[in-house]
């Protein structure tokens, strides 16, 4: 195996038959060792987080897929905290979609004049581009657009998708008496430029609270599980 790019939360490998290999690891996003997906670069360490983010990353892109919703995911082996991944071209170099539920976070610290926090949001979709230099900045439907970076179609289609897969988690962690505030996605395209989720569907990519109360990660992962 080539590794071909060293993330924040995991490494990629290229396959000889084409794919790619996602080597999941233990850290987490976050400031001053306090988890926050919202952040721009690693804060703190988790052990096991790698295996339990690849769990649930298992669990929904099955879902999803199942659901007829074009995603990366082809097989993952847990022994190795390996996923086997479709290639995908990303967006520009590197576009996070937010999906929000409740204004909390960045979105809050954003527009607090404007709203209370924890109001409520119906699916709001943001992007912004992965740049750690630049605090990793919004972009808009028209800026995306103009600058190259997607067409308005791949734009429609990431935002509609972004719903439709938030919303399978959403119900997923309602039924275990859970609340999903906010989600962070990654889509890519493939040769045809179609769009697909790419990346991983887990813990550290969400912010979720029980009776009012937030559940870190691995508490998250144990719960959703049990």
């Amino acid at each position: 195996m080539e590794l071909v790019y060293t993330g924040k939360t995991k490494n990629v490998f290229a396959l000889e038959n084409g794919n790619y290999l996602l080597k999941f690891k233990d850290d987490c996003t976050g400031k001053d060792g306090v988890f926050d997906p919202g952040e721009n670069s690693v804060g703190l360490t988790i052990e096991g987080v790698g295996d339990v983010n690849l769990r649930m990353s298992i669990y929904f892109f099955e879902k999803i897929n199942a659901a007829g919703i074009p995603t990366h995911y082809v097989s993952a082996d847990l022994g190795e905290t390996t996923m086997e991944v479709k290639p995908a071209k990303v967006f520009g170099k590197g576009l996070e979609v937010i999906c929000r539920h409740k204004a909390v976070g960045s979105f809050f610290r954003r527009y607090g004049q404007y709203i209370e926090e924890g109001a409520d949001l119906p699916a709001y979709v943001e992007m912004t581009f992965k740049n750690d230099a630049l605090g990793d900045p919004l972009v808009t439907k028209d800026g995306l657009v103009t600058l190259g970076v997607m067409t308005e179609k791949q734009y429609d289609d990431i935002k509609a998708e972004t719903q439709q897969i938030t919303q399978i988690v959403a119900d997923d962690l309602k039924a275990k008496g859970l609340d999903l505030d906010d989600i962070k996605f990654e889509f890519g395209y493939d040769a045809s430029g179609d769009v697909m989720l790419i990346d991983e569907i887990a813990s550290g990519n969400m912010r979720v609270y029980k009776d009012g109360q937030y559940i870190d990660p691995m508490t998250l992962s144990e719960l959703f599980f049990a």
